[in-house]
């Protein structure tokens, strides 16, 4: 996906879906666990220090994994780099589960699957793909069984 820094910090200043302060660690070695505001933007994890106003990182959740690992605390892996793994630690256990449950609907594979299937539904009651009038109903990725690489 491309994207320029102007964009990305343009979409990181849209209203966010969830917002935490929670403690995070980045996948150097030797990182620790550090409080950062944590924004979700439509698919675009963004992650701030808690006293500045532009994002330090912005996490793109494609091909990734979250995964609950302890009883607050959940990952986000990459696919095809196991080894870039962001570790949250949330200071509840319902919060650890509201933040995993609201990027596994965010994530590009969730988006993809939900557009999917609305279009399939629309076509059955109206008898038209809602996508023909822009000219893509029949690239790859919205067609059932083919995953976008």
């Amino acid at each position: 996906m491309r994207y320029n820094e102007r964009e990305l910090l343009s979409l990181a200043r849209q209203p966010a879906e969830k917002a935490a302060e929670i403690r995070m660690s980045v996948p150097k070695k030797g990182s620790v666990l550090k409080k950062r505001l944590v924004k979700l933007v439509v698919n675009f994890l963004f992650y701030f220090r808690t006293d500045e106003a532009e994002p330090i990182g912005a996490l793109l959740l494609e091909h990734c994994r979250i995964t609950k690992e302890e009883e607050n605390v959940f990952s986000i892996s990459f696919i095809e780099e196991p080894e870039r793994k962001y570790c949250f630690e949330c200071a509840t256990e319902e919060q650890c589960q509201e933040w995993v449950e609201a990027l596994k609907r965010a994530s590009y594979e969730f988006l993809r699957r939900s557009l999917i299937f609305y279009r399939n539904e629309i076509q059955k009651m109206t008898g038209k793909d809602p996508l023909e009038q822009y000219g893509i109903s029949e690239e790859a990725r919205f067609q059932l069984g083919t995953h976008r690489q």
